[in-house]
């Protein structure tokens, strides 16, 4: 069990980097292909929505035919082939059809980690579990900034998408060897999200999940390199420390979350504090748009930091979820999260489109307004929830 949740870690690494990495390509694309930051936006939509997209057949998968086989088909298929396929293209649309194949590699590898510990471990453990994960795989984010600017100099984006490809094939070949199926639940394979959908507790939870990661894999997967080149004039390796230090949060913010619903003996106030900060963050962002590129990079850090309740929200919502179908739960609670980053994305992208005539800070102004007022509404739907621990 420990070997195969260290390679799926490996595998998570791998999402995290592949959500986040085009924000330090954005000059090296625009230079060799004419991508231009909307196609980006949309390139990055399209992984997340793929990926939100997959979380039906994934959650069906994983109870029927558990997460080795799962995770290892589709990041072999999805991963590599979608590497590959990003290391050889010379147009915008190739770019966008190999981020959707990475969004199919990579949608049932942190699923299956979650299956495992819903499965194998005590209901109270798991937000602490799901946040140890979330964290230790978040270091694909912080490798996907100055590090993968770095190898964008030395060996080029193409030689670095080859061995990427190399590296997801070989990763999916050793969750085949060493993940171990939990046992099948009686009577397991009856049932469908359907039925799910008919619990009254998570409908005040699925728009919380629905904003929560949008602002901050938005601003990290993408935004945050051309805000700072169109409005400081900051170059790659700049923008890839930046990103650097809101990664690095994002992963101090995951961690730090982990143990907060059992210390406070709360899950609905913990990620109610935490996502009321996010907005304010956001807030403050938009009123000092281009006051100076340090402080701005500050308040994406805490944007991160705050922003990292994701597994919290999943157990909050998998305390109610029977267990013939926690499979279909969790990938039924990810399809909202990163559904709803996907969905933002695009959105983001059209208000750039539409807002860039007018000049660089009312564009990302209204970007960052768009984030801001999407999660305070969906922080305050939140407030009808009913809070469950066990």
């Amino acid at each position: 069990m420990q070997a195969g949740l260290i390679v799926l870690c490996l595998a998570y690494v791998l999402s995290q980097f592949f959500r986040a990495f085009l924000a330090v390509l954005t000059s090296a694309l625009a230079r060799d292909t004419g991508t231009g930051p909307d196609d980006l936006a949309a390139a990055s939509g399209l992984w997340f929505l793929t990926f939100a997209a997959m979380q039906v057949p994934v959650g069906w998968a994983l109870d029927r035919f558990g997460p080795r086989r799962t995770a290892a088909s589709l990041l072999f298929l999805g991963g590599g082939g979608g590497a590959a396929l990003f290391a050889m293209a010379t147009a915008p649309l190739h770019i966008k059809l190999a981020m959707l194949l990475i969004g199919i590699g990579c949608s049932p590898v942190l699923m299956a980690s979650y299956y495992i510990f819903a499965r194998e471990f005590p209901p109270a453990r798991f937000a602490a579990l799901a946040a140890l994960m979330l964290g230790v795989g978040s270091v694909g984010n912080l490798v996907a900034s100055y590090p993968m600017a770095l190898a964008v100099e030395f060996i080029g984006w193409r030689g670095s998408l080859v061995a990427l490809s190399v590296l997801s094939i070989a990763v999916a070949g050793g969750i085949l060897a060493l993940v171990r199926d939990p046992e099948a639940v009686p009577g397991g394979k009856g049932g469908s999200v359907l039925e799910l959908l008919r619990l009254p507790a998570i409908w005040a939870i699925l728009p919380m999940m629905l904003v929560n990661y949008a602002p901050a894999a938005a601003l990290r997967g993408l935004w945050i390199g051309p805000y700072l080149g169109d409005v400081f004039g900051l170059g790659t390796a700049q923008v890839g420390q930046a990103t650097f230090v809101m990664g690095a949060a994002m992963i101090a913010g995951t961690l730090a979350y982990g143990p907060m619903d059992r210390l406070l003996r709360t899950r609905k106030w913990v990620v109610f504090g935490g996502n009321l900060a996010v907005a304010a963050m956001l807030g403050l962002l938009v009123a000092m748009i281009d006051t100076s590129a340090v402080l701005s990079i500050l308040l994406m850090a805490l944007i991160g930091f705050f922003g990292a309740s994701f597994p919290v929200i999943i157990a909050h919502g998998r305390s109610f979820f029977p267990p013939h179908l926690v499979g279909r739960g969790v990938t039924l609670m990810n399809l909202f999260g990163i559904g709803g980053a996907g969905i933002a994305q695009f959105a983001s992208g059209r208000i750039h489109e539409h807002m860039a005539p007018y000049g660089a800070t009312q564009a990302y102004t209204a970007i960052f307004a768009f984030f801001g007022l999407m999660l305070l509404a969906g922080t305050l739907l939140y407030l009808f929830s009913r809070d469950r621990l066990d």
